[in-house]
């Protein structure tokens, strides 16, 4: 097995190391590890799995959230988003930094991704914020910290991918993530009232007059909410209500998106280009790297890599606790090189024959990964949310590593407290079983 290792992550980050795309990477070292070690014809392997990948039905759903985000993009959602949140925002110690946090959990709902949550709150949210006169350092630490919400709370494009490649119930994903999405926002919003609470001057005095705004504006600032209420019952109400499968409720939310565009008349021919172009760049680049780590799991399959590294892990005697510490510490390290995307299709071949060997749920485990790949969108020097903020703001990415680590500790902690209690995750997906 030695040999077998060695030579699968040496050709694999050879090949990473000289530039070739993470697909292909992927790809190329699967046929290569079946063409030194087994006599396959592979001539007819890889197409049989090209096609096998590229027309799953789970996989529906994930160009049509694509192209739902593409459309929500170009729409005036955001700021809609910040009308309709601020007065209500201003209730709270901390005020109008909770737009970022509550903004991100809902268009998360609508989204699946974590960087569309980010950019698309981020335009006018933090603009806002930083013009009133808010600290820099927490409006933009919230903002990065938020945006990752968008791999966790359904639907989710990263938990889509998990699905299909770890042959788990995608909708049981999607009610799993629902609850720990929603925790892990609250504690974010109980660190920026604690942490504007004792230091005052992070919220400027003249925005303290906001918990005078009467309550006649606030009901009346809901209207500006309707259209991302009106998505997320489209998607989500859809789903839960039983009418339609993930798949089909991916496209009622593309239906959704386009009707708001437009009511809000930003459908116009060029936009619609724009978006049909980001889509499919999206969608094949996507597309690419599920094809290769298929191929590159199927061949670790082929030559029992998988069950031979989870024996060994199993002879280290490391506690369920442990192994999860572990796996953080190890998705931590493998964030600062590699998108979220990429390390799950690379490592899940090997990890989930692990944590299923350690007693854990493969849901519960999908959550978990998410979880890890959420720190690694906030770790430089790949953390694509980082990357997403800089393109707003024009920071370092050094400043903008330094104002997010709070929230990084806080997701930290709140993985741990996921292995500790593992049902805060499972509890949803095992009443919908009963």
């Amino acid at each position: 097995m030695a040999v077998e290792v060695i030579v699968m992550f040496a050709i694999l980050f050879g090949l990473l190391a000289g530039g070739l795309w993470i697909g292909l990477s992927l790809g190329v070292t699967g046929v290569v590890l079946l063409f030194i070690f087994r006599d396959i014809p592979l001539h007819r392997l890889v197409p049989q799995y090209t096609w096998n990948i590229l027309t799953t039905q789970e996989l529906l759903a994930l160009p049509l959230f694509i192209l739902m985000g593409e459309v929500l993009f170009r729409t005036k959602l955001s700021k809609s988003l910040f009308t309709g949140l601020a007065p209500w925002a201003g209730l709270l110690p901390g005020r109008l930094i909770h737009v970022n946090i509550v903004g991100c959990t809902m268009f998360a709902a609508i989204s699946g991704s974590s960087a569309a949550t980010t950019q698309v709150v981020g335009r006018i949210a933090l603009t806002e914020l930083l013009k009133r006169g808010y600290s820099r350092d927490i409006a933009v630490g919230t903002l990065a910290g938020a945006g990752t919400l968008g791999f966790l709370i359904p639907p989710s494009n990263i938990l889509i991918i998990y699905g299909v490649l770890a042959d788990v119930s995608i909708i049981k994903l999607f009610t799993a993530g629902l609850i720990p999405g929603a925790l892990l926002a609250m504690c974010f919003m109980g660190w920026v009232m604690i942490h504007t609470t004792i230091r005052r001057d992070l919220v400027p005095d003249s925005e303290r007059a906001m918990s005078q705004v009467s309550w006649g504006e606030r009901f009346a600032a809901v209207k500006d909410l309707a259209p991302t209420v009106f998505l997320i019952a489209c998607v989500l109400g859809s789903m839960y209500g039983g009418i339609a499968t993930p798949s089909e409720a991916a496209a009622v939310g593309v239906l959704g998106a386009v009707l708001v565009a437009a009511v809000q008349r930003t459908l116009t021919l060029a936009v619609m280009r724009e978006i049909a172009i980001a889509s499919v760049i999206t969608c094949s680049m996507i597309a690419l790297i599920l094809l290769g780590a298929s191929i590159l799991g199927s061949a670790a399959a082929f030559l029992g890599i998988p069950a031979k590294v989870a024996g060994f892990v199993e002879s280290l005697g490391l506690s369920p606790l442990m192994l999860m510490v572990v796996l953080i510490l190890f998705y931590l390290v493998l964030g600062c090189f590699l998108d979220g995307f990429s390390m799950i299709v690379m490592t899940l071949p090997i990890a989930l024959p692990i944590v299923k060997l350690a007693g854990f749920d493969p849901i519960w485990f999908g959550v978990f990964i998410v979880m890890v790949v959420e720190m690694a969108q906030i770790t430089p020097p790949v953390g694509f949310n980082l990357f997403v903020i800089q393109g707003i703001t024009g920071d370092s990415l050094s400043y903008l590593a330094r104002v997010t680590l709070p929230y990084l500790f806080i997701m930290m902690a709140f993985t741990i407290l996921l292995v500790l209690f593992p049902n805060i995750v499972m509890f949803l997906p095992n009443l919908m079983a009963g």
